[in-house]
Protein backbone atom coordinates (compact mmCIF):
# COMPACT_ATOMS: atom_id res chain seq x y z
CA UNK A 1 0.00 0.00 0.00
CA UNK A 2 1.31 3.35 -1.00
CA UNK A 3 -0.20 6.90 0.39
CA UNK A 4 -0.77 9.62 -2.24
CA UNK A 5 1.65 12.69 -2.13
CA UNK A 6 -1.55 14.64 -1.36
CA UNK A 7 -2.10 12.59 2.23
CA UNK A 8 1.48 12.61 2.96
CA UNK A 9 1.41 16.29 2.26
CA UNK A 10 -1.65 16.51 4.88
CA UNK A 11 -0.24 13.94 7.77
CA UNK A 12 2.62 16.88 7.46
CA UNK A 13 1.14 19.67 7.56
CA UNK A 14 -1.22 18.91 10.22
CA UNK A 15 1.98 17.18 12.30
CA UNK A 16 3.12 21.04 11.80
CA UNK A 17 0.41 22.87 13.30
CA UNK A 18 0.28 20.55 16.06
CA UNK A 19 4.19 21.23 16.83
CA UNK A 20 3.26 24.84 17.06
CA UNK A 21 -0.41 25.03 18.47
CA UNK A 22 -1.74 27.35 19.38
CA UNK A 23 0.81 29.74 17.44
CA UNK A 24 -0.81 30.58 13.62
CA UNK A 25 2.10 29.47 10.85
CA UNK A 26 2.30 30.40 7.48
CA UNK A 27 2.29 28.66 4.54
CA UNK A 28 5.80 29.93 3.30
CA UNK A 29 7.09 28.60 7.04
CA UNK A 30 5.27 25.47 6.45
CA UNK A 31 6.56 25.17 2.43
CA UNK A 32 10.47 25.75 3.83
CA UNK A 33 10.64 23.60 6.77
CA UNK A 34 9.41 20.86 4.90
CA UNK A 35 11.15 21.82 1.33
CA UNK A 36 8.39 21.71 -0.38
CA UNK A 37 6.38 23.66 -2.91
CA UNK A 38 4.36 26.38 -1.26
CA UNK A 39 1.94 26.26 -4.34
CA UNK A 40 1.71 22.35 -3.34
CA UNK A 41 0.82 22.75 -0.08
CA UNK A 42 -2.21 24.92 -1.24
CA UNK A 43 -4.02 22.84 -2.60
CA UNK A 44 -3.77 20.44 0.88
CA UNK A 45 -4.03 23.31 3.39
CA UNK A 46 -7.40 24.26 1.38
CA UNK A 47 -8.52 20.85 1.49
CA UNK A 48 -7.85 20.56 4.90
CA UNK A 49 -9.54 23.53 5.74
CA UNK A 50 -12.96 22.76 3.87
CA UNK A 51 -12.70 19.65 6.36
CA UNK A 52 -11.87 21.20 9.60
CA UNK A 53 -8.84 20.30 10.31
CA UNK A 54 -7.71 23.59 10.15
CA UNK A 55 -8.61 26.85 10.19
CA UNK A 56 -6.87 29.32 7.70
CA UNK A 57 -6.57 33.16 7.38
CA UNK A 58 -6.26 34.40 3.64
CA UNK A 59 -4.45 37.77 3.30
CA UNK A 60 -1.17 39.58 4.92
CA UNK A 61 -0.04 38.34 8.11
CA UNK A 62 -2.53 34.89 7.66
CA UNK A 63 -1.79 31.59 7.92
CA UNK A 64 -3.04 28.24 9.82
CA UNK A 65 -3.71 26.73 12.93
CA UNK A 66 -4.97 23.27 14.40
CA UNK A 67 -9.29 23.82 13.75
CA UNK A 68 -9.81 20.99 16.58
CA UNK A 69 -7.58 19.57 19.32
CA UNK A 70 -4.82 17.23 18.37
CA UNK A 71 -5.77 14.47 20.42
CA UNK A 72 -9.90 14.71 18.66
CA UNK A 73 -7.73 13.93 14.96
CA UNK A 74 -6.64 10.11 14.53
CA UNK A 75 -4.56 9.52 11.85
CA UNK A 76 -7.13 7.01 10.12
CA UNK A 77 -9.35 9.85 9.63
CA UNK A 78 -6.77 12.06 7.84
CA UNK A 79 -5.87 9.13 5.76
CA UNK A 80 -9.79 8.75 5.20
CA UNK A 81 -10.25 12.16 4.36
CA UNK A 82 -7.15 12.46 2.01
CA UNK A 83 -7.01 9.61 -0.02
CA UNK A 84 -8.83 8.62 -2.90
CA UNK A 85 -10.00 5.34 -2.11
CA UNK A 86 -8.48 1.91 -0.43
CA UNK A 87 -9.04 -0.67 -3.65
CA UNK A 88 -6.06 -2.78 -3.10
CA UNK A 89 -6.93 -4.30 -6.62
CA UNK A 90 -9.39 -4.67 -9.33
CA UNK A 91 -12.17 -6.35 -7.65
CA UNK A 92 -12.99 -3.66 -4.89
CA UNK A 93 -13.74 -1.44 -8.26
CA UNK A 94 -17.21 -0.29 -8.20
CA UNK A 95 -18.94 1.29 -10.57
CA UNK A 96 -19.11 -1.61 -13.43
CA UNK A 97 -15.09 -1.41 -12.76
CA UNK A 98 -14.53 -4.84 -11.48
CA UNK A 99 -13.62 -7.13 -14.86
CA UNK A 100 -11.60 -9.96 -12.92
CA UNK A 101 -13.58 -13.41 -13.62
CA UNK A 102 -12.25 -14.70 -9.94
CA UNK A 103 -14.57 -12.52 -7.36
CA UNK A 104 -17.38 -14.45 -7.14
CA UNK A 105 -14.74 -17.34 -5.80
CA UNK A 106 -11.59 -15.45 -4.69
CA UNK A 107 -9.99 -16.02 -1.35
CA UNK A 108 -7.54 -13.46 -2.00
CA UNK A 109 -9.98 -10.85 -2.42
CA UNK A 110 -11.22 -11.84 1.77
CA UNK A 111 -7.64 -11.20 2.56
CA UNK A 112 -6.80 -7.67 1.21
CA UNK A 113 -9.85 -6.78 2.19
CA UNK A 114 -8.91 -7.85 6.20
CA UNK A 115 -5.45 -6.58 5.76
CA UNK A 116 -7.10 -3.44 4.89
CA UNK A 117 -9.21 -2.93 8.09
CA UNK A 118 -6.25 -3.69 9.83
CA UNK A 119 -4.26 -1.52 8.31
CA UNK A 120 -6.73 1.06 9.08
CA UNK A 121 -7.40 0.33 12.58
CA UNK A 122 -3.75 0.44 13.67
CA UNK A 123 -3.99 4.03 12.12
CA UNK A 124 -7.34 4.83 14.66
CA UNK A 125 -5.17 4.38 17.71
CA UNK A 126 -2.75 6.75 16.95
CA UNK A 127 -4.01 10.49 17.22
CA UNK A 128 -1.73 13.79 16.03
CA UNK A 129 -1.14 14.36 19.67
CA UNK A 130 0.58 11.25 19.99
CA UNK A 131 2.76 11.84 16.71
CA UNK A 132 4.24 15.17 18.26
CA UNK A 133 4.46 14.81 21.87
CA UNK A 134 7.79 15.37 22.02
CA UNK A 135 7.25 18.83 20.67
CA UNK A 136 10.90 20.39 21.12
CA UNK A 137 12.03 16.97 18.49
CA UNK A 138 9.43 17.61 16.01
CA UNK A 139 10.61 21.20 15.52
CA UNK A 140 13.94 20.67 16.14
CA UNK A 141 13.96 17.90 12.96
CA UNK A 142 12.20 20.49 11.29
CA UNK A 143 14.63 23.12 12.05
CA UNK A 144 17.05 21.91 9.40
CA UNK A 145 19.83 23.30 11.21
CA UNK A 146 18.20 27.09 11.25
CA UNK A 147 19.85 27.74 14.61
CA UNK A 148 17.08 27.76 16.04
CA UNK A 149 14.38 29.61 13.64
CA UNK A 150 10.93 27.12 14.55
CA UNK A 151 11.75 27.33 17.74
CA UNK A 152 8.57 28.30 19.95
CA UNK A 153 7.57 28.82 23.42
CA UNK A 154 5.03 26.23 23.48
CA UNK A 155 7.48 23.32 22.54
CA UNK A 156 7.38 20.96 25.41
Amino acid sequence: MHLSTFTDYSLRVLIYAAARAPEQVSLTELAEAYGISRNHLIQVVRKLGHLDYLSTTRGRGGGIRLGKPAEDITVAEIVRATEPGFEMAECFQKDGKNQCRLTPVCVLRGVLSDATRAFLATLEETTLADIVADRRAVLSALDGGSGGLLTTKNAG
